[in-house]
């Protein structure tokens, strides 16, 4: 079927069930960031391939809306379609919720999957008068090669990587459920299960996460999934702490329960979930945040291990990489340059694959912040200019992600005094020592200040938790301006985040520096205990970008000590073509 077909077949699903309007948001039944193909269905119905947008079909509209990341994209993926393309920001921003309140005013019924509701997102629907029916997918019905639901075998990672076992870690989430008098506490969120489990899956790519539900009981542990991914891994692996049972029988076995409190985050639990739970017998619903997220973000110390061996490990492929590129001995596409990281993080043993999609933006695609090189979009990488090169990778003890600008030719003193400029908000906020209790909210001017005081700014986040073995986005810390849903969440010792200011200039160029910190003890006081943080990731700066005058003697002090750090982590270890690179871009400023 076209598009158009598809949409057609929709519109007869909907008439039939009696809906004027279908909700498409293109997420899956956990509320993950990036999905498994099987849950590709706003991709499917409209043709758009970006990661984030919302879809709504009525009797005479399609119309999807999406952000300014993927105006140029969308536009061109729908041209052709009966599809109209909305904008949630910028000065032509509306909003999906906004459209169906306005649109349906008489109580017509607006559906979506039950599966990819979550019980936040229906409160939200219906506070604005909206009679949101949550249903089974219409899509189903029509979508008729829709890939079936990934069954990847596990991997159980031992304790040693983990520094607890999968019993410890659920006693501690029944000790948390107990103080607040809950019996249950249903976990649908991947990375969570896989953390409190520990086991790995590969159903998603780049993320090492497998679909399940999981729920703790106070007697037992039971998880929805698949029992062949335990038959056929290899080893073969034989649940010890839980009982493994059919993904589909989650809403039977909530239905069961009886006389219980049960702890579900709403923002992560759907409504095919809830609505279960709502035909049990005298059960109480207590929402909030799964403990296991809390947990699963202060990293203990064979985390924190596992984390530095990991950026070791990415240190090496990337100097090699990086003197390789610096001997321009190839002629390098966005696209090939990527490729060529890739094939060097490959050479390493512990290499898993990628924590995401490389981007790799050069000249003014770099200004794009979500760029992603396409072999449309693909340019090669020649004369002067700046390459944003943003990547990550998945090792056996950890995860990585980074960050760095490289200079192709001869740079112009605007380059260099921006590079500058985001270098100082970087090491501002790496050197940082703040109270105990401190939220990302409150440093995150440090960042933006050197830019701030040339009237210059960047509006993405400027940190993001980092999870073990796990996903490269993870909650709930963050650095960002702005507050987001939910309470501030303090930094605590064993964090692990994301430094990465930038400056974005529209038609010239893009900068970015990023390196993962773990948030780690600084020093006590009369006044308290104070925390700083423990930079991770060891590669070099961009040392022809840097202008020194613009350097404090401390800032000065600081990339040397740094450089000085990495050289000696990494002189034994990259190879021997690659150690004259590595001297020269760690020399003392």
């Amino acid at each position: 079927m076209t598009i158009n077909e598809r949409v057609e077949a929709l519109r007869g699903q909907m008439k039939s069930a009696g809906f004027s309007a279908w909700i498409i948001n293109g997420t899956d039944p956990h509320q993950s960031e990036y999905v498994s193909d099987r849950w590709h269905s706003r991709r499917w119905i409209s043709g758009f391939t970006g990661s984030a947008g919302t879809v709504v079909i009525t009797e005479k509209q399609a119309l999807i809306w999406v952000d300014s990341r993927y105006f140029v994209q969308c536009a061109d993926q729908i041209k052709g379609t009966v599809y109209e393309m909305r904008k949630v920001d910028g000065p032509e921003a509306t909003s999906p919720l906004a459209f169906l309140k306005e649109t349906f005013k008489n109580n017509e019924k607006v559906g979506i999957s039950a599966e990819t509701l979550m019980v936040s997102a229906k409160k939200r629907y219906l506070d604005n008068g909206i009679n949101i029916q949550a249903t089974d997918d219409l899509l189903d019905a029509i979508w008729t090669d829709r890939p079936a639901m990934p069954e990847n075998p596990v991997v159980q990672m031992d304790t040693e990587l983990t520094g607890l076992s999968a019993q410890q870690k659920i006693d501690k989430i029944r000790e948390n459920g107990k103080e607040n008098n809950e019996d249950y506490q249903l976990v649908s969120s991947l990375d969570d299960i896989a953390w409190i489990l520990n086991l790995r899956g590969c159903d998603i790519e780049d993320t090492p996460v497998f679909i399940a539900h999981l729920l703790i009981g106070p007697k037992d542990v039971k998880l929805f999934t698949p029992e062949t991914r335990f038959t056929e891994s290899d080893p073969k692996i034989t649940p010890d702490c839980y009982t493994v049972l059919p993904y589909d029988a989650i809403a039977d076995e909530l239905e069961k329960l009886h006389d219980a409190t049960v702890r579900l985050n709403p923002d992560r639990i759907n409504m095919k979930l809830l609505n279960a739970l709502q035909k049990a017998k005298n059960v109480k619903i207590s929402e909030g945040r799964e403990y296991s997220t809390d947990l699963k973000a202060v990293k203990n110390e064979a985390e924190l291990d596992g984390m530095r061996i990991a950026h070791i490990l990415d240190g090496v492929a990337l100097v090699n990489f990086l003197a390789m590129v610096k001997r321009n001995e190839y002629d390098f596409t966005e696209v090939s340059i990527a490729k060529a990281l890739a094939d060097e993080r490959e050479k390493e043993e512990d290499y898993l694959g990628p924590s995401f999609s490389t981007i790799a933006g050069f000249g003014a695609h770099g200004a794009v912040v979500h760029y992603s090189a396409t072999e449309e979009t693909d340019i090669p990488i020649q004369g002067n200019g700046l390459l944003v090169l943003d990547s990550g990778g998945q090792y056996t003890c950890g995860t990585t992600d980074i960050t760095r600008t490289l200079l192709f030719g001869e740079a112009t003193q605007e380059q260099k005094e921006d590079y500058t400029m985001v270098l100082k908000g970087h090491l501002a906020l790496a050197s940082q020592v703040f109270p105990k209790g401190t939220t990302g909210h409150q440093i995150d001017c440090l960042a933006h200040q050197f830019l701030w005081q040339r009237g210059l700014d960047y509006f993405h986040g400027t940190g993001h938790g980092v999870g073990h073995r796990l996903a490269v986005h993870e909650g709930p810390q963050r650095i960002s301006s702005k507050q987001g849903t939910g309470a501030p969440v303090a930094l605590e010792a064993g964090m692990v985040i994301s430094d990465e200011p930038g400056l974005y200039k529209e038609g010239k160029h893009g900068i970015r520096i990023e390196n993962l910190v773990a948030v780690t003890e600084a020093m006590k006081t009369e006044f308290g205990q104070f925390l700083t943080f423990e930079v991770l990731t060891c590669c070099p700066y961009e040392r022809d970008l840097i202008v020194k005058d613009m350097l404090s003697k401390d800032e000065i002090e600081m990339v040397d000590d740094y450089h000085r750090w990495v050289r000696e982590m990494l002189i034994d270890m990259v190879d021997e073509d690659a150690k004259d690179y590595l001297v020269e871009a760690t020399k003392p400023l």
